[in-house]
């Protein structure tokens, strides 16, 4: 008879909470409660009281380290498992440089409003002041004084009753907007420490946030939209839980949709309504949306209206008075000013506000013309396969041609458009910063079989229907990009953390020269993880950027060569294959398959034109 039966094994589970466990185990019980199933980082002596306690983890099953090459990639993998899984990313290091190491992993995610924990261990408290090895107290090299400028809650634990809240508390500010990383510093007494018992509470119920919204701005927004002559909808990175309601309000309104760059994702690039990106590597065809003089109304929904997603701050587009501002961050808002209605909240549920709305007006056929109905029979069309889907792209590219010239050296717009061909729809594609960014941004435009939601019955029809408020759009990102704070070499890490949160899924990592070899070795840790990451070096055997950023501002031409590698040949001696790819046959000849299913990474060196020039025009126009 099973000891259940009797409920022998609540009462060891209970005892086993009551009994003193190490702060270690304490910290990694509530990363388990959370479905945590990673920590990023490298070990060192002061932070192992947290790496046994892993280690224990990882044999019962319960969160487990990775091994990060550099503790700056650390910081990217988290980062990235956080953004495609919707979960807390965590990472760590030891003292001192260790610590300082992650600091632009870690801002890079205060940028773009990741929930991160950062764990840095210190040396021992009796030992601060006293020029101890290492020591980054703040009698030494004060590293939480360094972390306050790029956290949203940073705290030495003193004492080791401290502990439990301060975690509870940096947990709580990580997972709440405006979302970010927070960081705990704990002396290596404290990590040495027991503590009386396991975790005190359910954090996961703790964590259940009401949903707020502003009524009176909703209602004079569905009052805008309803009296609207013409709106335009743009679609952020902070909207991807929306992305379902708002593509449903434009095409119930007819409305053209665009994306910010790193709000890309979370619509395809095919649908009938989209016209392009705006921001750094934007589309002609989305500044026209834009400017169209029949437009009176610009919902932004998610977007931070920084340089990167505002075209340089383009007053004439997007900053004026037509601007709607839809957002939950409250310090997006403070770079709108001038808009004519801020609306604040969790976006999908103000949208679905909105479409509740709608649906309570009456709407005749000849109201929603004959265009829309052709529209939805795109759409439909669309949705069948990824073939030729260049024929119904709704966007303008700036040299539409050159996607179809196979002339060597390869041409960037050339390979971008292939990618889409050669590998699964279900591909995740991360784009580096420098020039591959922007040719990625521009030319690189996944199919994306979610034209329309998954459910085909739309709300307005059918009251019953629910969203899944995009939580399918979130984890099928396909495309991937370091927005605002734009850190080189952050692609390598990322892709290892996209890959862990997406089992046995592609993940194309395309990354320049340059940025390759400040953190190609992660490439190792793939290897080691078994991961099927199709890492593609784009070669010109310079800063791309910087030298074409040199060109167009009439610059000096200086600092921007490479020395040549054989990057191919590199990933052989790590023991990836390496494949070097200098003509557009030689792309086309490789076994994609094979190495989508491998066990392991696999490097493309392609050698591409360096003199085509990158659509930077924006990033340019913001220099000046």
């Amino acid at each position: 008879m099973s000891a259940d039966v009797f409920g022998l094994e609540e009462l060891r589970e209970e005892k086993r909470k009551s009994e003193p466990v190490e702060l270690g185990d304490l910290l990694v019980s509530y990363l388990e409660q959370l479905n945590v199933e990673y920590v990023f980082g490298i070990p060192g002596g002061a932070i192992e009281p947290l790496y046994n306690a892993l280690a224990r983890s990882a044999r019962r099953g319960g969160p487990r380290p990775v091994v990060a090459r550099h503790e700056t990639s650390a910081a990217f993998m988290a980062d990235a498992y956080a953004r495609n899984t919707g979960k807390l990313g965590v990472c760590c290091s030891t003292t001192g440089p260790g610590a300082t190491n992650m600091i632009t992993g870690v801002a890079s995610s205060y940028e773009n409003n990741t929930p991160l924990l950062v764990i840095t261990p210190q040396t021992a408290q009796e030992k601060f002041g006293r020029k101890a090895m290492q020591e980054s107290g703040d009698t030494g090299v004060n590293v939480v004084g360094m972390y306050q400028f790029c956290t949203r809650y940073n705290t030495l634990v003193s004492h080791v009753q401290q502990f439990e809240h301060k975690l509870i508390t940096a947990i709580m500010t990580a997972l709440s907007p405006p979302y970010g990383p927070v960081h705990l510093s704990i002396p290596a007494d404290i990590f040495y420490s027991q503590v009386p018992h396991g975790p005190s509470y359910n954090i996961s119920k703790i964590m259940r946030q009401p949903v707020l919204q502003d009524d009176y701005a909703i209602a004079e927004l569905c009052k805008t939209l309803s009296t609207s002559k013409k709106t335009v909808f743009v679609l952020g990175v902070g909207a991807r839980e929306a992305a379902s309601q708002i593509v449903d309000v434009a095409c119930l309104l007819d409305a053209p949709l665009l994306a910010t760059p790193d709000g890309k994702s979370f619509i395809s690039p095919y649908h009938p309504l989209f016209r392009g990106v705006i921001g750094f590597a934007g589309h002609q065809s989305a500044i026209d949306a834009l400017n169209d003089p029949e437009v009176d109304t610009v919902v932004v929904a998610g977007a931070s209206l920084g340089e990167f997603t505002s075209n340089a701050w383009d007053k004439s587009a997007i900053l004026n008075s037509r601007l709607v501002h839809v957002e939950e961050s409250e310090s997006n808002l403070m770079r709108s000013p001038m808009a004519k209605l801020h609306v604040r909240g969790r976006i999908s549920s103000i949208f679905e506000r909105v479409i509740d709305n709608l649906a309570s007006k009456p709407m005749k056929d000849s109201e929603i013309g004959k265009e829309g109905s052709q529209r939805k029979q795109q759409l439909e069309e669309a949705k069948i396969d990824g073939k030729g889907c260049e024929n119904v792209m709704h966007f303008e590219l700036d040299e539409p041609r050159k996607i179809f010239d196979d002339s060597i050296p390869i041409k960037p717009q050339w390979l971008m458009h292939q990618l889409t061909r050669i590998f699964p729809v279900n591909t995740r594609f991360l784009a580096d910063t420098g020039n591959n960014l922007a040719w990625a941004i521009h030319y690189l435009n996944p199919f994306d079989r979610r034209v329309g939601q998954r459910r085909q019955v739309s709300r307005w029809n059918n009251p019953q229907h629910r969203y899944d408020n995009g939580r399918r759009t979130r984890n099928n990102a396909l495309f991937q990009v370091c927005a605002e704070f734009c850190s080189m070499g952050w692609s390598p890490g990322s892709s290892i953390g996209t890959a862990l949160a997406n089992p046995g899924e592609p993940v194309v990592c395309i990354v320049g020269d340059a940025s390759f070899l400040m953190f190609g070795n992660e490439i190792t840790v793939a290897l080691e993880e078994c991961l099927p990451i199709i890492f593609l070096v784009m070669k010109d055997s310079c800063l791309g950027m910087v030298k074409h950023g040199q060109i167009l501002n009439n610059s000096e031409s200086i600092a921007h060569q490479l020395t040549p590698i054989n990057y191919s040949r590199l990933a052989e001696s790590l023991g990836v294959p390496g494949y070097q790819v200098s003509t557009p046959r030689d792309l086309q000849e490789l076994n994609i398959d094979v190495m989508c299913t491998r066990k392991g990474p696999t490097l493309l060196e392609v050698i591409i034109d360096p003199n085509e020039v990158p659509p930077i025009a924006t990033r340019i126009k913001g220099m000046n």
